[in-house]
């Protein structure tokens, strides 16, 4: 009996086995899209748009104290929704040990003028020195 080119058992292959491959790529995009929504700190607005924005880094931290207005006028501090007339007394125990005295404030875009100056007015009833107003930076396709 001959020994064929027909597949023995000993014959090695080097074609490679992308399966395992896709499998593992598939379960971290699923976890990168389960992960990502649950990155963002506070609640979630959509920020004024401007054309030379600061970067604020700070504004990240896990210590930052952000407070945030929606559209339809409810006030948070981090994911904690308070009050108007609450809001100078939580933040100002929020600061109260910090040599850092800066709160960062985001409003929807829709969000009422006199919201956002009401907010500013008890942030600043709070002993707060510096306010930061967070926005996002216009796209340049957008410019005219």
């Amino acid at each position: 009996m001959g020994m064929g080119s027909g597949g023995g058992r000993g014959e090695v292959t080097s074609d490679i086995n992308v399966t395992p491959m896709a499998d593992v790529m598939l379960v971290l995009l699923i976890i990168f899209m389960v992960i990502t929504p649950m990155l963002q700190k506070g609640v979630s607005v959509e920020l004024a748009r401007t054309r030379n924005p600061i970067d604020m880094k700070e504004a990240d931290r896990d210590d930052a104290v952000l407070v945030a207005i929606t559209r339809d006028g409810k006030f948070w501090l981090g994911k904690d929704r308070v009050n108007i007339e609450d809001l100078a007394a939580k933040v100002n125990d929020l600061l109260s040990t910090r040599l850092d005295k800066t709160v960062f404030l985001k409003s929807d875009l829709r969000a009422k003028y006199g919201d956002v100056v009401q907010v500013v007015d008890s942030i600043r009833n709070a002993g707060v020195d510096k306010v930061a107003l967070l926005t996002e930076r216009l796209d340049d396709q957008v410019r005219r």
